[in-house]
């Protein structure tokens, strides 16, 4: 009887050393797989945020390429992003209302990511033509824009617009980038090293910063797998 007994504990226990040494991991290893951030597609997203061009479509969106401007007059384009992580918006320069909000909260990510080569930050003026380029050195020295790190950038209306409906998915209104369209929206855009949106936020409330922070250190954690 206390063989039986014994024989029955020792193979409790060597079930039980085996799991832990091989189960465990591998738990957690699909615990993490879980936890990775969904990969938008426009037919994910809210069609008013859509451009009708591009609404019907249900995978492999990217952000489209882009040539623009920055605080420096350097050409900045997405050339610039590969293999970058980034938080993307659109502001001007003298709005007077939500981007206050929304340049403090992008500098406090700024400053938390500071000493990260993966992390970029990219606004998008969406006055560009009152957006000089020493307008933005300007503004970029106000808010503590630290240079190669988070570029603020002006160029074609147009060019911006259209980003910001088909690439980005940050606007609400319609419109075609003509001189009478005006878009104003308070949404961060998280893109990844593969230029696919992985997240969007309202970039006014502070609160929502932490949650970037959390979803950047995922999808850090999703490239080191």
């Amino acid at each position: 009887m206390d063989l039986i007994f014994f024989k029955k504990s020792r193979n409790t226990f060597i079930f039980l050393l085996f799991f832990t040494i091989v189960g465990v991991p591998v738990f957690y290893h699909l615990v993490k797989q879980d936890e990775r951030l969904p990969i938008y597609n426009p037919a994910d997203i809210n069609p008013k945020l859509v451009d009708a061009s591009v609404r019907n479509k249900s995978k492999n969106h990217k952000v489209g390429d882009f040539k623009l401007i920055n605080q420096n007059g350097e050409l900045i384009t997405n050339k610039n992003y590969d293999g970058k992580i980034y938080v993307a918006d659109f502001f001007f320069t003298r709005c007077q209302t939500i981007c206050i909000a929304m340049a403090y909260n992008m500098s406090e990510l700024q400053e938390h990511f500071k000493n990260d080569d993966e992390i970029m930050f990219l606004s998008h003026s969406v006055t560009p033509v009152m957006d000089s380029v020493p307008q933005l050195r300007k503004y970029a020295d106000e808010k503590g824009v630290i240079d190669g790190k988070w570029n603020v950038v002006t160029g074609d209306k147009k060019h911006i617009y259209d980003l910001a409906r088909k690439s980005y998915f940050a606007v609400l209104d319609e419109g075609n980038g003509d001189e009478n369209d005006f878009i104003h929206t308070e949404n961060f855009v998280l893109i990844d090293k593969d230029r696919r949106i992985r997240g969007s936020y309202d970039g006014t409330k502070k609160e929502n910063m932490q949650k970037i922070i959390e979803d950047i250190e995922l999808l850090k954690q999703e490239y080191q797998d």
